[in-house]
């Protein structure tokens, strides 16, 4: 299994940013994929998952400003974040969970500053 990230970059703060992730390989049809992110000195944490029939989680601080959607024939997932803030700065995963195995994309920075 294999994830591609795209999308990452620096906005200012209010500005928006969409991240692409593709999964290739085999691929159990129910899975679930998401993001995650780390900042520096910082554990990694969830930001968004969603599965296969479509149900959303979202953390706390990203509630109303991200959104993640999925093309599920094609096993992509895409997460459109505005409003950004300086807090969100952090190097974003796609994440792809199936059969309680967990595969991790390579990670794409994204840089909020002024």
């Amino acid at each position: 299994v294999q994830l591609v990230e795209s999308g990452g970059g620096l906005v200012q703060p209010g500005g928006s940013l969409r991240l692409s992730c593709a999964a290739s390989g085999s691929i159990f049809s129910i899975n679930t994929m998401g993001w995650y992110r780390q900042a520096p000195g910082k554990e990694r944490e969830l930001v968004a998952t969603i599965t296969s029939g479509g149900v959303t989680n979202y953390a706390e601080s990203v509630k109303g400003r991200f959104t993640i959607s999925r093309n599920g024939g094609k096993n992509t997932v895409a997460l459109q974040m505005n409003s950004l803030k300086p807090e969100d700065t952090a190097v974003y995963y796609c994440h792809l969970l199936v059969i309680g195995v967990r595969h991790w994309g390579q990670g794409t920075q994204v840089t909020v500053s002024s």
